[in-house]
């Protein structure tokens, strides 16, 4: 018997336990993210989405009523322009009733007729304007409006003050509160001080 023994043979490992060992050590790579930066910039992201977010709903709001303003404007004024023509006949109207004489004892009875008839139908016309949104205004006595009035002369006066419509020669017209025709006024104005008063008593 021989005294020399043989080494155990040494295997090497199968590649199931290579991949074992391989999954079981850490992989190197970069270092983590830090969780609170991170949550942080998602934080910051998300608030500023929700600003842009909250700035488009209101531009979109501003939008939609800028155009429903714009169609109840054409829709209220679109007949602007025949509403002129429109008052023009009811000036021309007015024109034709003052024309006819004072009431007065003994007068024919059928000038007394065409009175009572222009007068109804006068009423009757300025109603149907009224509504539909074309008002007359009478702005005797009122202060001077350049906006509303337009002044066809001045007239010296010490009942009322400077500025008063004295006279109106034709009235002011709005359509839903839009002018349509200005009025034609008589405004006052102060009378010149006396060059040559006498002074007072001492």
């Amino acid at each position: 018997m021989s005294t020399h023994e043989t080494s155990p043979e040494i295997t090497p490992p199968d590649a199931g336990q290579a991949a074992a060992v391989s999954a079981e050590a850490p992989a190197a790579g970069p270092e983590p993210v830090d969780a609170a930066l991170r949550i942080a910039a998602l934080e910051a992201e998300l608030s500023e989405m929700r600003d842009r977010w909250m700035r488009a709903e209101a531009d979109i709001a501003n939008v939609r009523a800028r155009a429903r303003r714009d169609v109840d404007e054409t829709r209220q004024y679109a007949v602007q322009k025949f509403a002129r023509d429109v008052v023009e006949a009811a000036e021309n109207l007015k024109r034709g009733l003052d024309s006819i004489p004072s009431p007065r004892d003994g007068e024919p009875e059928v000038v007394a007729r065409l009175r009572e008839g222009f007068a109804g139908v006068e009423r009757s016309f300025v109603a149907l304007l009224e509504r539909n949104g074309i008002r007359r205004e009478d702005p005797t006595g009122a202060v001077y409006d350049a906006n509303l009035h337009q002044a066809m002369a001045e007239q010296e006066s010490s009942d009322h003050p400077p500025g008063t419509v004295i006279q109106a020669w034709t009235a002011a017209w709005t359509l839903n509160g839009r002018l349509l025709r200005p009025a034609m006024v008589v405004v006052s104005k102060a009378q010149p001080a006396e060059l040559n008063a006498p002074a007072a008593p001492a």
